[in-house]
């Protein structure tokens, strides 16, 4: 996606929540930006934060950034001790605080102002208007009211949805299984057509991606460069399948989510797919990339169909 440009405080108070997927609260959001890492990293705390600060330094200088941005949703008290811990620890990595915010009740105040440069009630701001956030719309970021909601945007459907879907579930596990090569086109040709699949066809691919090599398909036809489709596509599949097949389509949503840089969609999806199977490879390997703060420039699996054969051939060799 178009990478957000952030020039002044109120672009990135207009930014953060197009960052994280959601608008903060009660939280310390830390950006790292500059550098040979290219694009940005957001790291959102729970506050108070002060102890994670030297390990959110760590993991920004480590990843080749060069600036930071801090800004602190909350009380004053608890955003100011937890925003000096950060902005201490973030300089003796090597990743100095540009600027340090405090955001509340649609005002800013800066935390590195220390004379008369700031007024004591706060500078207004508007994100609604913000060209930034026209831009973030555009781009086809988006930005939930909190992260509750966020959490609700990848929970099963419920009430009739649910019901069919069950039904269909049924029928599928009561289907002989085709071959491999009949599952495989099954698989390439919902994603090819990326409509709505029926009932049948989601409660069949959420069974045939407990199948590692048709899940690994499927994973690296995804478009990296342009995966709004892709969001789409997984995140109602995820929605629709039953929670006992939901870790396969969950880590399909998490990897195009942090391809285009939506940390929070990709962190809540893989909660999901952990719920489900804490022991699931793609989702803990995938939570690990997010935990280090590769950015998603990075983050890219540059394999086509015919390496994906070859390496599956030669484990059943090695086996």
């Amino acid at each position: 996606m178009t990478p957000l440009v952030i020039r002044s405080a109120q672009d990135a108070i207009a930014a953060v929540p197009y960052l994280l997927g959601f608008h903060p609260s009660r939280s310390l959001v830390v950006i790292g930006f500059d550098g040979a890492a290219h694009g940005t990293c957001a790291v959102r705390l729970d506050l108070p934060a002060a102890d994670a600060a030297p390990k959110v330094a760590a993991l920004l200088a480590g990843n080749g950034f060069a600036r930071s941005l801090v800004l602190g949703y909350g009380p004053a008290d608890e955003v100011g001790e937890s925003a000096a811990a950060m902005r201490a620890a973030l300089e003796s990595a090597g990743v100095p605080a540009a600027e340090a915010i405090r955001v509340a009740d649609g005002r800013w105040w800066s935390l590195t102002c220390d004379d008369d440069c700031c007024p004591a009630e706060g500078t207004p701001y508007d994100i609604s208007g913000s060209v930034l956030a026209a831009q973030a719309t555009f781009a086809g970021h988006v930005a939930l009211a909190d992260r509750a909601e966020l959490v609700r945007s990848v929970q099963p459907l419920d009430g009739p949805v649910r019901a069919a879907m069950h039904a269909a579930t049924e029928r599928a596990e009561r289907q002989p299984r085709g071959g491999t090569g009949d599952d495989l086109a099954f698989v390439l040709d919902l994603l090819a057509r990326r409509a709505a699949p029926t009932d049948d066809e989601t409660a069949r691919l959420g069974i045939l991606l407990t199948n590692l090599r048709l899940r690994d398909e499927a994973w690296i036809r995804i478009d990296e460069d342009a995966p709004t489709a892709d969001i789409a596509f997984w995140r109602d599949i995820l929605r629709r399948v039953e929670t006992r097949y939901a870790a396969a389509p969950a880590s399909l949503l998490a990897f195009p989510a942090y391809t285009a840089g939506d940390g929070g969609l990709a962190n809540v999806a893989l909660e999901r797919a952990l719920d489900v199977d804490p022991a699931y490879s793609m989702a803990i390997l995938l939570r690990e990339v997010i935990n280090a703060g590769i950015p998603p420039s990075k983050v890219r699996l540059h394999m086509t169909p015919d390496q994906l054969a070859a390496a599956y051939n030669e484990h059943r060799k090695a086996s």
